[in-house]
């Protein structure tokens, strides 16, 4: 029996039960799923297991390999700490929620076929939404609707493309698939959807922020980490996801600089940090994913430690925008402390996670000759040294006084939060003792060498430099209480004015048609009233002689035309 059941099923089936427990006993057993589908997802050590035969197809539900073995041991430890932040979440359906949401990520990641995949793909998307909604805002519904689209209309490509791919090729396999055919092409732009590729990341930016504290951090936890796993296993070495990438580092900086919500300006970092992955898998060698996967794992453990600790700020004060916000240090020293260790690690400070992650990457693109894209990625590590490293926790507890005090962040949000900082520490300080070992090829890169440590330090330094100095001239955008579209203006913006203008033609040509038949039938009215009504031609009296004269005339009329056939 062992193996036939997939890890994932531990989670989704077991958040079932959820609602029927309360109090300590639905605490424990919320934390308790997780936990067991960790130990069971190890016990089945490497391979592929749980063959099931569908119709004519064999379906391989779970496959651990050195790129699935990671991604599970991330959601899992995700999953546990997500689950602990949110242990004052009132709404059990919530619960319910991330472990379905959280199980299908761990399924997605070992589905050793196309229709696993499509199957935990779509259950994400399902899932995901509720944790959106629940906030129970308006905002957050129509957020939720329109995530909701964006991600059953990826869904829809995928199937799309895999029945084309299947007709194609016969196989089912999620191996390297490549681009260059229909099928291929269609999955490939579904991935890249879920991934936020440019022009295709509004849905996140839009979504994201509008869910609870918790939902917030679960949210940034698995989606888009679901889909840098499928470009690994299905695209690395795509040389257009170079540039995508390297595209994806830079302009998220830009809105990030004058965005007002701190959970929207995490968002955009989001898309900023799943650039480097992004570019790490196009290059494809094995330095590149190596440095992919390892700061996935990274990212996900300090940009939800970012996002735990402004949804600590959210839940204490009620804001989140910078500009409501300041001088909190004095109310939760602690939650400070943790969100400046998260800083620390996005922008790759030496003896934090991101150093030993995004440098793997910037390292691959310059030995494989791309050095513009080499460019452009130390650009972005400067950009998110200001974005993420600075105006987070500068605007959330420095900045100025706000005059708000509150409770330190509770209990279990403080644990959350001290696990993921001290994964961010050991990972950043003793690399191979855990995450290298982990990564799918054999890792050679030694991150701390005196020229990297010295490089590093420099363009940290010139960083903050900058920023300074914009702030003391007065050059930095301030933090104004306002709503900042970029490509979203497209269907926020431009879609109802366009629908409107639309309207507004369809009434003027109606209303013209309208009147337009109204006249000719007015006409024809008039017409038949003037011969046949009672003062008309056919509608006066006539003589028995005149009638008589009339049947003749048509009689005759009838005669002829009947002999002359």
């Amino acid at each position: 029996m062992i193996g036939s059941l997939p890890p994932a099923a531990i989670m989704i089936l077991g958040a079932l039960l959820v609602p029927a427990l309360s109090g300590r006993i639905q605490k424990a057993y919320i934390l308790a799923l997780p936990i067991l589908g960790f130990l069971y997802f190890v016990s089945l050590g490497t391979g592929e297991f749980g063959q099931v035969g569908i119709f004519s197809y064999e379906l391989t539900l779970v496959r651990i390999d050195g790129l699935s073995r990671i991604f599970g041991y991330l959601f899992h430890i995700a999953a546990v700490i997500g689950l602990i932040f949110a242990m004052r979440a009132e709404n059990s359906m919530e619960h319910v929620a991330a472990l379905v949401y959280a199980g299908s990520a761990v399924g997605a990641v070992m589905a050793g076929d196309l229709i696993v995949l499509f199957v935990f793909w779509e259950l994400l998307a399902l899932s995901s939404v509720f944790l959106i909604w629940v906030r129970g805002t308006e905002r957050s519904y129509h957020a939720g609707i329109r995530y909701l689209i964006v991600q059953v209309g990826s869904g829809v490509l995928m199937l799309t493309g895999i029945l084309i791919h299947y007709q194609t090729t016969g196989s089912l396999a999620f191996d390297h698939l490549g681009l260059g055919t229909l099928g291929t092409n269609l999955i490939f732009l579904a991935f890249g959807i879920k991934c936020a590729f440019p022009f295709l990341h509004n849905w996140l930016i839009d979504s994201y922020p509008e869910a609870t504290p918790w939902g917030t951090v679960f949210l940034s936890a698995f989606t888009t980490k679901v889909a840098v796993y499928a470009l690994a296993r299905g695209f690395a070495g795509t040389e257009i996801l170079v540039f995508i990438g390297a595209a994806m580092t830079v302009f998220p900086i830009f809105y990030a600089v004058i965005e007002n919500d701190l959970r929207r300006v995490l968002s955009y970092s989001m898309i900023n940090q799943i650039g480097f992955m992004v570019c790490g898998i196009g290059i494809g060698t094995e330095l590149a994913v190596n440095g992919a996967v390892a700061h996935a794992f990274n990212d996900v453990l300090f940009k939800g430690l970012l996002l735990m600790s402004m949804g600590a700020v959210l839940y204490r004060t009620g804001k989140v925008n910078g500009s409501d916000l300041g001088g909190l240090y004095k109310s939760m020293p602690k939650t400070t402390g943790l969100c400046l260790i998260g800083a620390a690690s996005i922008s790759a400070f030496p003896l934090f996670s991101g150093f030993v992650s995004k440098s793997m990457v910037i390292s691959a693109a310059i030995h494989e000759g791309y050095g513009g894209v080499w460019l452009a990625l130390l650009f972005a590590s400067a950009g998110v040294v200001e974005h993420a490293g600075i105006k987070i926790p500068f605007f959330a507890f420095f900045a100025h006084d706000s005059g708000i005090r509150c409770k330190e962040a509770p209990r279990s949000m403080l644990i959350a939060m001290t696990i993921a900082a001290a994964f961010c520490i050991f990972n950043g300080s003793f690399p191979g003792a855990f995450l290298y070992p982990m990564l799918p090829y054999a890792v050679e890169y030694v991150p701390y060498t005196t020229a990297h440590v010295v490089a590093q330090l420099q363009l940290l330094f010139f960083a903050m430099l900058a920023v300074v100095w914009l702030m003391s001239s007065g050059r930095y955008p301030p933090e104004l209480r306002s709503v900042n579209l970029d490509t979203d203006w497209v269907y926020r913006r431009l879609g109802p004015r366009a629908a409107l203008a639309v309207a507004r033609v369809a009434v003027f040509l109606r209303t013209g048609t309208v009147n337009t038949v109204l006249v000719g039938v007015n006409s024809t009215v008039t017409g038949v009233r003037k011969h046949l009504g009672v003062t008309g031609v056919m509608g006066r009296t006539w003589s028995t002689a005149g009638s008589v004269i009339w049947v003749a005339l048509l009689l005759s009329f009838f005669l002829i035309l009947y002999y002359t056939k």
